[in-house]
């Protein structure tokens, strides 16, 4: 696990996770989808690392009718709150190099997860999901590659067009 400044990356580098089937649409009626939650991980106050949010707000500009959620990490209460919807995308910002600038990822749920450290990955909420809660979701991580780590409000350009493709992408893939 890679730091920034000392924080804990919360995405798994795109080597480590196995690769997914080709993509699809999800198939989401689209009487439920205000159900799909979106998950925007991240903090503003360090550039590029406030993708997840700058995602969110992009969505609710757009007039989404998916339910929104804004976290600066994942908790172990986040558990209980996806165990309430049949979709949930956790969007974050990524460090690693990603080919189309996002990566699409189903997120396996893992009971792989410590107490000690300040944030979860989405694997292990997905994880404790299953164990707490019964619940089976289906559960995304959409990784959004950004380029500039330091304090500092706002998006640097490469993030920006990272954004936007990340943006069309779930658009085509989620909103009906």
């Amino acid at each position: 696990m890679s730091t920034v400044n000392n924080i804990k990356t919360r995405l798994p580098k795109p080597s480590d996770r196995k690769s997914s089937k080709p993509l699809k649409a999800l198939e989401v009626d689209p009487r439920e989808i205000a159900k799909v939650l979106v998950v925007g991980i991240g903090n503003c106050g360090r550039s590029d690392d406030g993708l997840g949010w700058a995602f969110l707000d992009e969505l609710e500009a757009r007039e989404a009718t998916v339910t929104l959620a804004y976290r600066y990490q994942l908790q172990i209460e986040d558990a209980e709150k996806i165990s309430h919807h049949p979709v949930t995308i956790f969007v974050d910002a990524s460090h690693e190099v990603l080919p189309d600038g996002f990566q699409w990822q189903e997120c396996k749920p893992t009971g792989n997860f410590s107490f000690s450290t300040h944030a979860l990955a989405p694997e292990a909420i997905t994880g404790l999901c299953r164990q707490l809660y019964g619940a089976t979701p289906q559960v995304y991580i959409l990784a959004i590659q950004g380029h500039e780590w330091g304090l500092g409000e706002g998006l640097s350009p490469g993030a920006q067009q990272n954004l936007l493709k990340a943006l069309n992408f779930f658009e085509a893939m989620i909103i009906p």
